[in-house]
C-alpha cells in the first residue's frame, strides 16, 4: 500500500509555494506586464514627458528592416547555435558511456562549461580568436587564413555561433548522457543479436528512444540562443561588425539603454516574448507527436 502525505494544516502547502510564487511574480510577470505598458508609451529624450501612443511603437518596427534583419539573423544563429550543440554534445555522450578507463574524470571535465559565465566566455573565445591577440589566429594566420571577425561579419558570426555552442555543449552533454544510460541494455544486445551493426544499432534503436530528451533539448537551446547569449555578444563583438552579430535580445539593449528609446525597445521585448511563446507551444503541439516515448 503506497503511503500518502497529508499536510496537518491547511496554509503549510500554500507557504511552501509562496517564496516560488512571488519570485516569479516579481522577477517575471511584474517585469513582462512593465514592458507591455511602456511599449504603449513614447518618452521624451530626457524623460521628463510621456505619451500614449498605442501601437506606434510596433508600426515602426514593422517598417524598419533592420528589424526583419534582426529576425532573421536571431532565427541563423538558433538554429545553428543548437544543431551544433546537440549534435557535438551527443557525439561527446556516445563516447563517454562506455566501459573506459577515467570515465568519471572525463564526465567531470566535459561538465565544467557550463559552469563557466557567459561573458566569461566570450573573453576567453576573444584571447584565442582575436586577430592580433588571439593564440589560435596564429595558426589560422599560417595557413593563409585571412582572420579578422573586428572586421569581417561572417568570421564574426561563426566566431559567436563557435562560442554559443561551446558552452551549451555540457549541458546538452548531462541529458544526453543519463538519456543513453536510460536505455535498456536488452534493447541492445537484442538489436545486435538481430545482426544491426554499431551504426544501425544507433539510429534504428538508441536514437528513437532519445528522442523525448533530443525535443526538451532543442527547446532548451531555442531559448538559450535567443536570449543567454547576450553576454557572449555584448563582450565578444558588441552587435558588429556592421551589425553583422546583432541578434533580437541584443538589439533590445543596443535600443533601449544605448539609444535611449525606451519604447521601442519595450516593443521589441514583448515581440521576443511572444516568438519564443509561440515557438515553443508549435514544438510542443507538432514535434512532440513523433517523440517515441
Amino acid at each position: 500500500m503506497q503511503k500518502q502525505s497529508i499536510f496537518q494544516s491547511k496554509l503549510l502547502p500554500y507557504a511552501l509555494v509562496a517564496p516560488q510564487l512571488a519570485i516569479v511574480l516579481i522577477f517575471f510577470y511584474w517585469p513582462a506586464a512593465q514592458a507591455v505598458i511602456q511599449s504603449f508609451l513614447l518618452q521624451d529624450a530626457f524623460g521628463l514627458s510621456t505619451t500614449f501612443v498605442w501601437f506606434e511603437n510596433y508600426l515602426e518596427l514593422f517598417k524598419d528592416p533592420a528589424y526583419f534583419a534582426a529576425i532573421v539573423r536571431t532565427f541563423a544563429f538558433s538554429l545553428a547555435i543548437a544543431v551544433s550543440s546537440l549534435s557535438f554534445a551527443l557525439l561527446l555522450a556516445v563516447m563517454a558511456d562506455k566501459p573506459l578507463r577515467g570515465s568519471m574524470l572525463y564526465r567531470t571535465l566535459l561538465i565544467w562549461p557550463y559552469a563557466v559565465a557567459p561573458p566569461v566566455v566570450g573573453v576567453l573565445w576573444v584571447f584565442m580568436l582575436h586577430p592580433s591577440l588571439g593564440v589560435l589566429s596564429r595558426y589560422l594566420r599560417a595557413m593563409g587564413v585571412d582572420w579578422n571577425p573586428l572586421l569581417n561579419g561572417d568570421q564574426a558570426a561563426a566566431l559567436i555561433i563557435l562560442a554559443a555552442a561551446w558552452k551549451q555543449i555540457s549541458y546538452n552533454f548531462l541529458f544526453f548522457l543519463a538519456g543513453l544510460q536510460s536505455i535498456p541494455k536488452s534493447v541492445i544486445e537484442a538489436a545486435a543479436i538481430d545482426g544491426a551493426r554499431p551504426m544501425r544499432r544507433f539510429w534504428t534503436v538508441i536514437f528513437p528512444l532519445l528522442s523525448p530528451t533530443i525535443f526538451f533539448l532543442l527547446v532548451i537551446n531555442i531559448v538559450y540562443a535567443f536570449f543567454d547569449t547576450f553576454g557572449i555578444i555584448d563582450t565578444m563583438t558588441r552587435g558588429g561588425p556592421g551589425k553583422a552579430t546583432e541578434t533580437l535580445v541584443y538589439k533590445v539593449y543596443t535600443d533601449g539603454l544605448l539609444g535611449g528609446n525606451l519604447g521601442s525597445s519595450a516593443a521589441q521585448s514583448v515581440i521576443l516574448m511572444v516568438i519564443v511563446i509561440v515557438l515553443t507551444g508549435i514544438q510542443f503541439r507538432f514535434v512532440e507527436r513523433k517523440v517515441t516515448y
